[in-house]
């Protein structure tokens, strides 16, 4: 089995700016010559995630909209009582989605649902940029 690590780096705008990197994550998957396997995607740091969604503009409201209500940006947090950093909400965020995600490939196609695109979610509380890690195992 042959393991293949990718970098791409992202400017994000924070405050759960939510990017579509699928196209990303099949051309790595393309670049690596490998035809069956699983790709990862990870994005380091504890302020950001990794999911799929329906990858649209409704639903991009909707998923930012719920973030707020599980983890209000509004609220007091004991970390940022710590480090006065107020992104408190942003690892909270970042600890209930994740910061990788695994999918499988065929015949070097991501097995995404019709509607399924990948994404990462920047939770910070300010503009970053960040590296994306894509690893693909396979064969």
């Amino acid at each position: 089995m042959a393991v293949k690590t990718f970098t791409f780096d992202l400017s994000t705008k924070g405050f759960a700016d939510i990017i579509d990197v699928t196209d990303e994550v099949e051309s790595f998957i393309k670049d690596s010559g490998l035809k069956d396997g699983l790709v990862t995607v990870f994005i380091p740091g504890s302020t950001g995630g990794v999911t799929t969604v329906e990858f649209e503009s409704g639903l991009v409201k909707d998923l930012k909209e719920a973030f707020e209500r599980i983890a209000p940006s509004s609220l007091t947090y004991a970390h940022d009582a710590r480090w006065g950093d107020g992104n408190g909400f942003s690892h909270v965020r970042s600890s209930l989605l994740k910061t990788s995600l695994s999918v499988p490939f065929s015949k070097g196609n991501l097995l995404l649902g019709t509607w399924q695109q990948i994404v990462v979610v920047d939770f910070d509380n300010r503009s970053r940029h960040r590296k994306v890690i894509v690893q693909i195992m396979g064969e």
